[in-house]
């Protein structure tokens, strides 16, 4: 199914394209470190320079995540946050941010405990703009879920990843909305081994078979790096290496403000070498 109408995420890339500008998509998990960070963070973010918002629903079995993001989930899991409250924050963020796209990522076992149908309501209520469930891969995403998410203008986004077999890659770019989410490297989020040259071979390749934009994420720590990603493809994810400051900060204020100004300094470092970018 393919969305006849505009969503705000296609919106946003359509705009980026009309300016040669490239996605910066930033990922936080949501609760981490504790609840009451994560709404102004969220505005901080995009103060500097974020394009879309992905949000990390805390889940306690995270098949795709590396440590970091695993502990982050661990975190936020602690500090009672749950999914409900987490699309709670993405509704507080929209009642002053009614433009940025924001896009959950998690996992299945959460959502089908709430229901789809109700789980999507909630998004939709919230001002939830994508979907990616890790493990609800395209084939086993049924017609009803599909017109659901359609009917709400909710894009749902697929991974694709180098070893992604051929019969899935071709269902991913026939269901998938929004953009495509390339998965840099073999490994979990947080991976080292970032070959830029194959990832731009693999983002050529998947573009020539596609419309829709796509974005990199998984590898990326710096500006070099994601200025090396920006140069072919449409935008750059980068979680691991925020996430990673609110490793040891607890419930001590100081440290939470420090975690967050480095945060914001990777967000200036990344935005300037995506925009530094001749398109």
């Amino acid at each position: 199914m393919k969305y006849s109408t505009q969503t705000q995420i296609s919106q946003t890339f359509a705009t980026l394209k009309a300016q040669h500008k490239k996605a910066l998509i930033p990922y936080i998990m949501a609760g981490d470190p504790n609840p009451s960070v994560t709404v102004d963070l969220m505005h901080r973010l995009v103060a500097h320079g974020a394009d879309v918002i992905e949000i990390g629903l805390p889940f306690s079995d995270p098949m795709a995540d590396g440590q970091t993001i695993a502990l982050a989930g661990e975190r936020a899991l602690a500090g009672g946050t749950s999914t409900t409250q987490a699309i709670d924050m993405v509704a507080e963020f929209r009642q002053t941010n009614t433009t940025t796209p924001v896009l959950l990522m998690g996992y299945l076992n959460p959502v089908e405990i709430i229901g789809y149908d109700a789980f999507i309501d909630k998004c939709h209520n919230a001002g939830v703009d994508g979907l990616l469930l890790v493990d609800l891969p395209p084939h086993e995403t049924d017609d009803a879920l599909r017109q659901k998410l359609h009917d709400h203008a909710i894009n749902q986004i697929f991974l694709l990843a180098p070893t992604t077999q051929a019969s899935r890659r071709k269902a991913v770019l026939e269901h998938g909305s929004g953009f495509i989410y390339y998965v840099s490297v073999k490994g979990v989020t947080g991976s080292n081994a970032l070959d830029t040259d194959d990832v731009g071979k693999q983002v050529g390749a998947i573009k020539a078979d596609t419309d829709l934009p796509v974005c990199v994420g998984f590898g990326i720590r710096d500006g070099i790096s994601a200025k090396a990603v920006a140069a072919f493809a449409d935008g750059v994810i980068v979680g691991s290496e925020l996430v990673k400051h609110f490793a040891d900060v607890g419930d001590d204020t100081t440290k939470i403000d420090h975690a967050i100004t480095q945060i914001l300094a990777k967000m200036d470092e990344l935005r300037q070498a995506i925009d530094s970018i001749n398109i």
